[in-house]
This record gives structure tokens, sequence and C-alpha cells, in this order.
């Protein structure tokens, strides 16, 4: 495309893999402190606070068309049980398995587009597959033996974002990214904050009365979580998603050096293993889907 700016998104895609660990790591250190619904009820009233301006600014309105209301609620109910599964689980492990763990999300969603939605998924991604599972399996195990039950809280966001990925997929062309956000913002907000308000205490105690220092950090967690968000849906604007995509798999390199200098956590031998192997094959399955479209692009031409 011609107003493709390929150097400013990968810029700005690498700024979303460096922002979207140090957001979880900020979930990470007020996970003791804080209630997991005042976590996620910040993280999403901060989405809202920031995009709402700008959506009016740009006097799109908040008008949906039809049919779109109820996708945008499914979306935003996954998007908040996503993020708090993400935030339960690293309270319990440390942020580089996490990260690695939930980094199987793009096999489910090469398993959910075979069974579900009948999409040609050949044997080489399948392969791919059935590796990467066995590279997140190998973080798992050494997680399980030591935490239990929680190791597993990954594969849920894993999950979880598989299905959040394909309905967004659905509604992606009927809706503007930053209306999009914006309004997921908003329903989450009044969703979580129906929950603080009936039910205070169904994810521990709720309460105000927080120092300084834990009040700023609310306030980066959702900054943070906003503008990397924004940062990726910006970066797709100048480059190709075939070009980002295998950034994203920084993340997990990134998150490992932030666990690093903040929380002195490193993975042991097998989970380091594994990390590699399911980088590995998600890579291979990135680059692979890459080169068969150029030969699918070139195809015609050759006719």
């Amino acid at each position: 495309m011609s107003d493709d700016r390929p150097f400013l998104g990968v810029m700005l895609m690498l700024a979303f893999c460096v922002l979207a660990p140090l957001g979880d790591s900020i979930a990470k250190l007020l996970g003791g402190v804080v209630a997991l619904s005042v976590l996620v009820f910040v993280r999403f009233g901060v989405q809202a606070a920031i995009l709402l301006p700008l959506v009016m600014l740009g006097r799109q309105g908040f008008r949906l068309p039809p049919g779109i209301l109820i996708w945008t609620l499914a979306r935003t109910v996954l998007h908040i049980l996503g993020i708090g599964l993400m935030f339960s689980a690293l309270r319990y492990l440390p942020l580089a398995d996490a990260l690695a763990i939930a980094f199987v999300m793009p096999f489910i969603m090469l398993l959910l587009g075979y069974f579900a939605m009948g999409e040609h998924v050949g044997l080489h991604r399948m392969i791919a597959c059935a590796v990467g599972f066995v590279g997140t399996l190998l973080v798992i195990q050494p997680n399980f033996v030591e935490v239990g039950y929680p190791a597993l809280l990954p594969l849920g966001v894993a999950v979880v974002f598989a299905l959040f990925m394909m309905v967004t997929r659905k509604i992606a062309r009927a809706l503007d990214p930053i209306k999009l956000q914006a309004i997921s913002g908003v329903q989450a907000t009044i969703m979580l904050a129906v929950v603080l308000l009936l039910l205070p205490t169904t994810f521990g105690e709720v309460t105000l009365r927080f120092d300084a220092h834990t009040w700023g950090l609310l306030a980066a967690l959702g900054l943070i979580g906003t503008f990397a968000h924004l940062f990726m849906t910006w970066s797709l604007r100048f480059a190709p998603a075939s070009t980002l995509a295998p950034m994203q798999y920084l993340e997990i390199p990134f998150g490992t050096a932030i666990g690093w200098l903040i929380f002195s956590d490193l993975p042991n031998g097998l989970a380091a293993v594994g990390i590699c192997i399911t980088v590995g094959a998600g890579l291979y399955i990135i680059l692979r889907e890459r080169r068969l479209a150029i030969e699918t692009a070139k195809a015609p031409a050759a006719v």
C-alpha cells in the first residue's frame, strides 16, 4: 500500500511488546495488595476515560451497526475474563512463564478455525501446533509441581483470548479500532462497577484506602494497558500483519528481562527449553503463512 510506513509500524509494535509485559508486571506487584476486581476495573476504567474523548473529538458517535451490539458485549466479557485470568495467574507464576504458556493462543486459534469454522489447516501447521503444545507443557510442568492448578490459568487465558480474537475478527470491519476499544472500555467499566457494588467480596476485600504508591501503580496499570493496545492497533495501520506478527513473540524475552529486573525471576532449565520450543513453533507457523500468502499472490500472474 502507498501509505505503508513499515519502520513506524515496527517501532509501534516494539513499544507494545515492551509495554504489555510491563503492565503485567505492575499487575503482579499489585496482586497481593489490591483485589482482582479492582485491578480489572481500573484497567478498563482508564481505557474508557482515555478513549472516549478521542472518539468524541473524531465526531464518530457511538451508534453501532445492526447486530453488532451483542458481539461487542461478548467481546467485552471475554476481554474481562482473559485479563482477570492473566492477573490471577501472575499471583502464582513468574512473568515469563505465564506469558509463554499464554502464547499457546495462536495454536488454539488454528484448531478453533479448523473444528469450529471449517478452515483449512495443513499437515505442517498441525505438526507445529503439536510441537507448540509440547513446549507449553514443558513450561507448565515445573510450575505445576511448585504451585499446583494455578499453573493452568494461562491456558485459560489462551483459550479465552483465542475466542476474543475470533469475535474481534467478526466485527473489526464494522467498527473503527479506537471506537471499538472505547465502547469495550465503557461496557467493561459498567459491568465491573455493578460487580463491585453488588458483590464487593467476590474477589477479596475491596478497599479504597490505598497509599500514594498503590494509587500510582493503579494509574500506571490503566495507562500502560490502554496505550499498549493502541500502539498495537496503530502499528497495523503502517505495516502488514505478516511483518508484525513474528514481533509479538518479543513479549517473552522482554517479559523475561522485566521479570528478572523486578522480581529476580528466571525460567528454570526445563521451562526455558519449553519457551524456546513454543516460540519456535509459533514463528514457524507465521513464516509459513507468509510464504504461502506470497505464493498465492504470485500465482495469478503466472497464468
